[in-house]
């Protein structure tokens, strides 16, 4: 049998509807894993295959209609796990409404890449933006000793855990904090940071910072401690007794499941919505990027600039956030209390990991 452009064509298309059904399969093998992560290319790629399909449409031939409609089916499918991250939808963090100093928080991160020794370029941005929070992770000696002179003059309170493997954390604030905390909640070589932060009007919040482990081959075959680090974050969130903001380098993207999971859990929102991608890795590949870093908020922060910055020889592009405290609105966008469902499939991320024996909180859907 000849091998026609028709053939090509219908390859071509059924590449496109595996690429799509690959993540709905429940396992954590990083090779499946990963195809939630180049999910706006695979939807611009679906869109590309029904386009060219009709180049070799046969009107009388009834299995190009049900190939096509297959296809449309895999490209709305896409497109709604991705709409929320697009400028049509609306706000889930809404827009600030002050201008009070006191109650604006500035906060910067970035994940430095661990080889790359442009240090200037990092702190000349920290000295642009003046943040008040300064988080950067895959930070090693050698980044902190290039950068703790000058942010330690500015920033007066600080955590500090180096590392040689690409999960050191380096933590700055200007703004009090207090009950600091460096965690290992899955890997004695993977740390989270914790503290409380205090304004300068005097509210208080809890700032978790993140950065679990990839499911990539050279770091973990599984995402599963990349989960198991958020699902401890996102229960501790549920039960949380002030404001909360979670940061850092997830490894995840937006979209996922298991970053949509955290979100549902927490009871979190994600400035993200309504504004865009925010796409801050591969910065060295234009084609290939997505969002892995994030920051999420409770409902009593407000949006007032959220924005990439520019490169600094990383293979991540910082980001660049300042939020606004208003608790007086916070009903105005309250997330959606989680289900019994949603607690337990987050809970349950722990068991296959036999954490069970950490304090959690008691599932409710009450």
């Amino acid at each position: 049998m000849n091998f026609t452009l028709k053939n090509f064509l219908q390859g071509f298309g059924i590449i496109a509807v595996i690429l799509t059904l690959l993540p709905l399969i429940a396992v954590d093998y990083w090779w499946i894993r990963i195809f939630d992560f180049p999910h706006a290319q695979l939807t611009g790629l679906t869109f590309i295959a029904i386009l060219t399909y009709f180049i070799r449409f046969d009107i009388k031939y009834y299995k190009d209609y049900l190939f096509v409609i297959i296809l449309i089916g895999c490209f709305l499918f896409q497109l709604s796990k991705i709409y929320a991250y697009t400028p049509f939808a609306d706000f889930e963090a809404q827009e600030s409404t002050i201008t009070d100093s006191s109650n604006t928080l500035k906060i910067y991160t970035a994940n430095v890449l661990q080889k790359n020794e442009e240090y200037q370029l990092l702190l000349d941005q920290v000295v642009e933006k003046n943040p008040d929070i300064v988080l950067l992770m895959e930070t090693d000696q050698l980044w902190q000793d290039a950068v703790h002179k000058t942010l330690s003059a500015s920033y007066p309170f600080s955590m500090l855990e180096p590392l040689d493997n690409t999960y050191g954390m380096l933590l700055y604030s200007r703004l009090p904090m207090s009950q600091n905390k460096i965690n290992h909640l899955v890997d004695k070589e993977i740390p989270s940071m914790e503290a409380i932060v205090t304004l300068e009007s005097g509210n208080q919040f809890q700032l978790f910072a993140i950065h679990p482990t990839p499911p990539m081959p050279q770091h973990n075959p599984m995402s599963s401690d990349r989960d198991t680090e958020m699902m401890t974050t996102a229960l501790r969130v549920y039960k949380r007794e002030m404001p909360v903001i979670v940061m850092g380098d997830f490894n995840d993207v937006a979209w996922s499941e298991t970053t949509s999971l955290f979100r549902k859990t927490s009871t979190l929102l994600d400035p993200r919505i309504g504004r865009g991608f925010y796409n801050t890795f591969n910065a060295k590949n234009v084609l290939m990027r997505w969002p892995l870093d994030h920051l999420f908020i409770s409902e009593e922060f407000r949006v007032k600039t959220l924005n990439r910055t520019k490169d600094i020889k990383s293979d991540h592009f910082p980001m660049y956030t300042e939020l606004t405290f208003e608790p007086e609105k916070a009903k105005e966008q309250k997330a959606k209390k989680p289900s019994k469902e949603i607690l337990e499939r987050a809970q349950s991320q722990l068991k296959e990991q036999h954490l069970l024996n950490m304090e959690m909180p008691t599932i409710s859907s009450d």
